[in-house]
């Protein structure tokens, strides 16, 4: 690369920038289409005629890097159906079945007013409110089942501290 054509992509780059604008909104993203697009101008500056625009020459290979981005983000776009995204990294360990187990025999053995509310609200989403009114009870009763029986399924699964896991 000739120094005078190093210098004139240099005084190009506000111009580079300006229009990777109007690709991108996000002032990061505009800018690593500059870097790229500099990139892939630097590495094939052989293919430069000289005499002709250096400045269309590096929009030209702006645009179609921009291009083939979206080409590749269309094609790669999470949350289709079979994404790759979308399947656990690794499979669950035996260490996690056992443990749901040891949270099931914990739960069954909570006295049956403190199962009903932890279920209620734990499980199956309901507010206090909600639940309240099913158990036909109290909000502040519903509060302290709750609390009680959270407090009873730490320290049966063996929490280090059941104070500070509860709050």
């Amino acid at each position: 690369m000739r120094r005078k054509d190093t210098e004139e992509v240099v005084e190009l780059i506000p111009a580079l920038r300006a229009f990777a604008r109007t690709f991108y909104r996000d002032q990061t993203d505009a800018d690593d289409l500059v870097q790229e697009t500099l990139t892939k101008a630097i590495a094939k500056i052989d293919q430069y005629q000289h005499g002709t625009r250096l400045k269309s020459w590096l929009f030209t290979i702006m645009r179609n890097t921009f291009y083939n981005r979206v080409v590749v983000h269309s094609r790669e776009a999470p949350g289709q159906v079979d994404c790759v995204a979308s399947q656990p990294a690794t499979a669950a360990t035996q260490e996690w079945a056992v443990r749901g187990c040891e949270l099931e025999q914990a739960i069954s053995r909570l006295p049956e007013k403190q199962r009903q509310i932890l279920v209620l609200i734990t499980i199956e989403g309901a507010t206090y409110l909600e639940a309240a009114d099913r158990c036909g009870c109290d909000i502040g009763t519903v509060k302290s089942r709750l609390f009680r029986s959270r407090a009873r399924l730490l320290k049966e699964l063996g929490a280090d501290n059941v104070q500070s896991a509860l709050n």
